[in-house]
């Protein structure tokens, strides 16, 4: 990986070329180098600014602490981080010339979407944070082969628009896809309703572009051809680094063919293990959901009293909300199994959408719940646990016996299906009592969690939030090579510092679970 060259050949001849940058000065109040790497004077951050703005303009460039508000907290609220400054290339010429000026001033920097992840991974702690919804074209759409190419900044839902006139979609649809971006999703390798019966983002990435941390692009993975690619899987280790390995330029994603029919299911309950056994018998009879989703009492009521409601009967304890597509022959007859499945379980009713409005509107309810959760209480806690499908009783219930020992309110919003938790706490971030409390519940239920044989992430990363958590699953020996794999993209690890992997495995600063 080689920084000496000034641009890559495939840049367009018209890009700006890269300017020339003034030694890094010592003066106090520059950007804090990554942690981890040697001792170097500190950033003089007014240079690195107008280097900065000389690549993409003087309006490219933020540096006011006003402005730079905006950009303190990703969807998880319990964080608040100021980046340095903040810069917004506005095309891939100019997102590698701004990758350049900051290696040759040693910068460390974070690379930025949406901004509507979950923990934390997104936010820049005295650091550049590099801005990437400017680049949101999609680049080439081939209905015959149902690919395309997108650049990072397109937005989830816009792709599936996009492709919409030539019967395909884009599967991985996370709960924000109206918001977040490809290149986001990428990033978190996220996940969604569908994922169940469709996989998670890397299943849909054929290949990615990416410019690295010393301004060098590489090519990870087949790309459009699909083809088996030779020698070692970069490009499943690219999805999923959580902007640590570089950033992402152009991706190459595979889409759907649209289902030839829909089926959606509303099944309510009057109790969740009820609900929760219903979803293990589901997939135990042999068939295969497109999505199968739970939500509990106080999540039902949040939603029902919100401007998402979605008509979901308010005083039960638990809905599942099921999904069936494919060919239309066969489809009513599982659609059948699923609602005597769910009737044998418990369920008091069990609704079929009568109309693609109707189902769009049991879909909002789940989709929106995070949403619907912010008028409960100013902060919230969204925890990403995966369990065994076969432990959601069990787990569900000391989850429960948690949340009354500590005194706090879990609502829980999760894909039954793949087991896959979101257990979140509403809060008052500025009674320190309650939030003590709301520390130690989380705390025990991601250790049961754990305990049951899950893991502590299924979709939303790991970013800030969960580095305390690793070691709950890793090894001293497991995280160092981790760091390894890290310091092959970037050797000076000044991509999203301090992110992901604890502070004595890469020797860099981090931040406990707070």
């Amino acid at each position: 990986m080689d920084p000496s060259h000034s641009r890559p050949a495939d840049a367009p001849a018209d890009a700006m070329p890269a300017p020339a940058l003034a030694a890094a000065g010592g003066q106090a109040g520059g950007v804090t180098p990554g942690a981890g790497s040697d001792p170097s004077p500190p950033i003089d951050a007014a240079s690195l600014a107008r280097a900065l703005e000389a690549v993409v303009g003087p309006r490219g460039v933020l540096r006011r602490r006003s402005e730079l508000a905006v950009y303190t907290a990703d969807g998880l609220p319990g964080y608040r981080k100021f980046p340095s400054l903040a810069v917004f290339p506005a095309n891939r010429a100019q997102l590698i010339d701004v990758v350049l000026v900051l290696a040759e001033h040693g910068a460390p920097f974070v690379p930025r979407g949406a901004g509507t992840g979950l923990s934390g991974g997104a936010l820049a702690d005295d650091v550049v944070l590099v801005g990437l919804n400017r680049l949101h074209r999609v680049l080439s759409l081939d209905p015959e082969n149902a690919v395309a190419v997108v650049e990072p900044g397109v937005v989830n839902a816009a792709l599936t628009r996009a492709a919409a006139p030539f019967g395909l979609y884009y599967a991985p649809d996370p709960s924000s896809q109206a918001a977040c971006t490809i290149g986001g999703n990428v990033a978190e390798n996220a996940g969604g309703p569908h994922c169940l019966k469709y996989g998670v983002t890397l299943n849909h990435v054929l290949g990615v572009t990416a410019v690295l941390s010393d301004g060098e692009v590489v090519t990870l993975g087949p790309g459009a051809s699909g083809a088996e690619s030779a020698g070692y899987d970069l490009l499943g280790a690219f999805v999923g680094s959580e902007g640590c390995f570089g950033v992402a330029l152009d991706v190459t994603v595979k889409l759907t063919r649209a289902p030839q029919a829909v089926r959606t299911l509303l099944a309510d309950f009057m109790s969740m293990d009820d609900a929760a056994r219903a979803t293990s018998a589901i997939i135990a009879c042999g068939i295969l959901p497109a999505a199968l989703e739970m939500m509990d009492g106080p999540t039902i009521r949040a939603v029902e009293a919100s401007i998402y409601a979605a008509g979901y009967p308010a005083d039960a304890e638990a809905v599942l909300l099921a999904e069936v597509d494919g060919l239309a022959a066969g489809l009513d007859t599982d659609a059948g199994t699923i609602a005597r499945i769910c009737t044998a379980h418990g369920a008091r009713t069990v609704r079929i959408a009568s109309d693609p409005a109707d189902r769009a509107r049991l879909w909002q309810g789940r989709k929106k719940a995070f949403g619907a959760m912010g008028r409960v209480s100013s902060h919230l806690v969204v925890q990403d646990a995966v369990i065994p499908r076969t432990q959601l009783p069990a787990v569900l219930a000391r989850i429960r016996d948690i949340a009354t020992r500590h005194r706090v309110t879990v609502c829980n919003v999760f894909h039954a299906g793949d087991g896959n938790l979101h257990p979140n706490i509403g809060y008052n971030a500025y009674d320190a009592d309650e939030s003590a409390r709301v520390d130690l519940a989380m705390r025990e239920i991601m250790r049961i969690c754990v305990d049951a044989g899950g893991t502590i992430t299924g979709e939303h990363g790991v970013g800030l939030d969960k580095i305390g958590y690793m070691e709950l699953i890793f090894s001293p020996s497991s995280l160092a090579a981790q760091c390894r794999l890290r310091e092959v993209f970037d050797p000076e690890r000044r991509m999203n510092p301090g992110k992901v992997v604890p502070v004595h495995s890469c020797r860099e600063w981090s931040r406990r679970p707070s």
